[in-house]
């Protein structure tokens, strides 16, 4: 990883988004905002509340094949199925990417002084990673549905991913993991016809990853700025691959086949969805444009973003 110096923290390095902000400046406000809007999911959560009928895990315009032929000829019941087991998908593959941004955290400040609001702020959210990838575990137990892991060939791309990743590739891979389902979550915590826990686990979520995203975000704009050229564009390739692994991964295919369908026939009308592209589109959106202001959306690793069907 890239190892930036204390002076890289100072006044006056302005990209297209204008001037960055003290890196010193955003970790103490991060911090104040972490004291005020922390939560214990074990105690701030009904676990024992048993589920309501007639509520869905996942509001239905967010599961995978809503508006396909196959979802029009699914019951009711087999949809509310389906979403109950891709939400169970979703927090597994929460999981696996907190797991990897937790080492990329930790190799981030390995070189930095450890008494910096910086630092300090990233232990922080470590804490707060910790506790989401519990909660998450939670709640794919109380749904009574299959962890769901990524493929073996994906788990093994992450351990190299977090082993060779530079320091803004790692960064961009972590805006990526949060705003995509960021996006899904801010939809998903004030929707009524949503089971309460789910509308609970996504609400923590949002909340406490407002700050991690604000983190990443004026940290990668600082790298993009301060990293070497090679630096700039192994980041600009990488984070391209990430989303097209990203963007495979998002469902996994075996919530088809524990739900009854046709597995094969299900991932083929995902994949020619218009509603779903669009959702993966409209859900990464705000990244991309970020992206495309700060550097990162060029060359290869646009074609590469664009291949994910996550860039429009």
């Amino acid at each position: 990883m890239t190892t930036l110096s204390e002076t890289d923290a100072l006044d006056g390095l302005r990209d297209a988004l204008g001037q960055l902000k003290n890196r010193e400046t955003v970790a103490l406000r991060l911090l104040e905002s972490s004291a005020k809007h922390s939560f214990d999911p074990d105690t701030e959560l009904d676990w024992d509340a048993p589920f309501e009928d007639g509520k869905w895990f996942w509001p239905p315009e967010l599961v995978s094949l809503y508006g396909t032929p196959l979802w029009r000829r699914m019951s009711e019941e087999q949809r509310m199925l389906l979403s109950r087991h891709e939400a169970a998908a979703l927090a597994s593959l929460g999981i696996w990417f907190e797991l990897i941004l937790m080492q990329l955290l930790v190799r981030h400040i390995y070189d930095k002084s450890a008494t910096s609001a910086h630092v300090r702020y990233a232990l922080t959210e470590i804490e707060d990673e910790c506790r989401h990838s519990k909660m998450f575990a939670r709640v794919i137990a109380r749904s009574g549905t299959p962890w769901y892991p990524v493929t073996r060939v994906h788990h093994n791309l992450g351990r190299l991913f977090k082993t060779i990743s530079t320091t803004p590739g790692s960064f961009t891979a972590t805006l990526l993991g949060e705003e995509v389902l960021d996006w899904m979550q801010r939809l998903t915590f004030p929707d009524e016809r949503v089971q309460p826990l789910i509308r609970g686990v996504t609400r923590i979520h949002v909340i406490e990853e407002a700050r991690h995203v604000r983190y990443a975000r004026e940290e990668l704009r600082r790298q993009m700025m301060t990293a070497p050229r090679w630096s700039q564009e192994f980041t600009r390739v990488s984070s391209g691959e990430f989303a097209r692994v990203f963007s495979v991964a998002f469902v996994n295919p075996e919530v088809y086949t524990n739900v009854g369908l046709d597995r094969r026939e299900a991932v083929a009308q995902v994949r020619a969805s218009v509603h779903r592209r669009e959702v993966m589109q409209q859900g990464a959106k705000k990244l991309t444009d970020f992206l495309d202001d700060i550097g990162v959306l060029r060359g290869v690793g646009r074609r590469l973003w664009r291949s994910s069907g996550l860039l429009a």
